[in-house]
């Protein structure tokens, strides 16, 4: 069982980060077919895979059990520093997976601090350890390392080589490896699959700044700390550490975060920080200076003035990881720091394809796991699979979260042009009983001409898990009264998607008009 667990648990978690829009690429070339046979004939392997996170190993894994010989190229199989992404992709390492721990781990105070208005006296919020937090997530993402190399990988059949692959032409790629020793591999194909890596921009005192990898390794907690950056990623942590206890400065050059995230999800996570956090929101401030002081701490120095911190976390964005993979060395097109890829995520040269973040589509890990799949059941398990980017459900682990499927208010608008538009706002029951200020939002989109849900945004708690479901049927192609027919579960929150009868507005020929 305990085999089967971890087997499970590793297959269905890996890399990603910032999300980014679906851009696609397509070639003019012939359309990929998949492989008759396997056997490496005249190269080393069917395919080397160069990137050990979600897009590569599920790559790997699925191609091996259709009888391809394949080898795993990745720089570490043990996290932390240098590179942070060791086995197991971002995602793991320094992603989704400590990163949801922390999640859980801030949440708690707000949990004990409503424990009064249910007649639990005396409950206080403790001390946070957080040389202990750390220490625990070490040990959770070092056995995570171990079973995605011992049992994901080497068992399916990869082989698995700790080392850093650059091209060498269209068939062949130079290994360094971990002791040192150099070696070519020649493949009929090669998968490019490196992820991103955080950008920060080039301002004076950049260097004594953090991102998203560090931040999992800090010695000490910071007692003040300022999180530069609107996306997801800077939400997140700011919520994150305000949940721990550390005085958090949110500061973002824009007049709203959470850009491409529905408009009354984006406000409503606003307004429940304000409410109930201890979050400084600063929008339209970007910082020009990093200065360190002398004992330590460092000014954050802003086109609207000072912060003093011990800690500047920067989520400004990623980009692809592509400088050391020598691409110079083939015919592969590159977009900034990104790889181009087609619907078949095959790049513009006929054998070599990438997958995941370094191709700029949507930098989410169940995305990664959908590209590589796709793409080793093309190329080796005889089907035609092309990658489906379409309506794919994700979260903000913010507090609240916010659960998202399909097209935002503003999208549906300009595409559908006529839609009904359903809101409801409320205090779940969990908050409202120990009268708590603590709001939830929910939405429902839907075209007017098919009646089918084109968007459902909720934020609320546990709205991850609410949303995965509703992403289902919303992918199914689910009416309005598909919904509306569905018997709801009470008491809960969620029963508010089947619920809500009457709209609150509508578009018409892309304008909205109020009932």
């Amino acid at each position: 069982m305990f085999l089967s667990n971890n087997y499970i648990l590793a297959a269905l978690l890996t890399s990603a980060t910032a999300f980014s829009p679906f851009r696609p690429f397509i070639t003019q070339q012939s359309r990929l077919w998949s492989s008759s046979s396997t056997g490496a004939g005249e190269y080393d392997y069917d395919m080397v895979v160069i990137g050990g996170g979600s897009g590569g190993v599920r790559a790997s894994r699925i191609a091996s059990g259709h009888g391809a010989k394949v080898v795993l190229l990745e720089g570490q199989l043990k996290h932390g520093a240098p590179n942070y992404s060791a086995i197991g992709g971002t995602c793991v390492n320094v992603g989704c997976v400590p990163k949801k721990l922390m999640v859980f781990a801030g949440r708690y105070p707000g949990e004990i601090a409503e424990a009064a208005g249910y007649g639990w006296e005396g409950a206080t919020e403790g001390t946070f350890n957080w040389k202990k937090f750390i220490e625990y997530k070490d040990t959770e993402i070092t056995r995570l390392n171990n079973v995605y190399k011992d049992f994901v990988l080497e068992k399916a059949g990869v082989e698995v080589l700790e080392g850093f692959g650059k091209l060498n032409g269209q068939n062949a790629v130079d290994v360094t490896l971990s002791s040192g020793e150099t070696k070519t591999l020649t493949a009929k194909n090669i998968l490019i699959a490196v992820g991103g890596w955080p950008f920060k921009p080039d301002i004076p005192g950049i260097e004594h700044t953090i991102t998203s990898n560090e931040i999992f390794y800090l010695e000490e907690q910071p007692k003040r700390m300022v999180v530069v950056g609107g996306g997801f990623i800077a939400c997140e942590f700011a919520s994150i550490m305000d949940g721990l206890g550390t005085d958090v400065t949110l500061m973002y050059r824009g007049d709203m975060f959470l850009r491409g995230f529905d408009m009354d999800m984006r406000e409503h996570l606003k307004e429940e920080m304000e409410r109930n956090t201890d979050i400084d929101i600063q929008f339209n401030t970007n910082p020009t200076e990093i200065v360190k002081n002398a004992d330590g701490s460092l000014t954050v120095v802003t086109n609207n003035g000072k912060v003093d911190c011990d800690a500047v976390l920067y989520a400004t964005g990623r980009g692809g990881k592509i400088d050391q993979l020598n691409l110079e060395s083939t015919a592969v097109e590159t977009k900034g720091s990104f790889i181009p890829v087609d619907e078949y995520s095959k790049t513009n040269v006929d054998n070599i394809y990438a997958v995941g973040d370094v191709t700029d589509r949507i930098a989410l890990t169940p995305v990664a796991l959908m590209e590589g799949h796709c793409l080793a059941d093309t190329l080796f398990g005889g089907m035609d699979r092309k990658s489906d980017h379409k309506l794919v459900a994700s979260t903000v682990f913010t507090n609240p979260e916010i659960g998202t499927v399909g097209y935002t208010e503003e999208e549906a608008a300009e595409k559908f042009k006529d839609i009904a538009v359903y809101k409801s706002k409320f205090r779940a029951m969990k908050h409202s009983f120990p009268k708590s200020e603590t709001y939830s939002l929910f939405k429902i989109i839907v075209d007017s001409k098919t009646d089918k849900v084109v968007g459902v945004h909720v934020a609320t708690d546990g709205a991850g898990e609410m949303i995965q479901g509703v992403g289902i049927a919303v992918k199914m192609g689910a009416t309005k009264k598909d919904f509306d027919v569905t018997i709801g579960i009470h008491p809960t929150s969620a029963e508010e998607l089947v619920t809500m009868r009457s709209p609150s507005y509508h578009y018409k020929d892309g304008v909205k008009v109020e009932d």
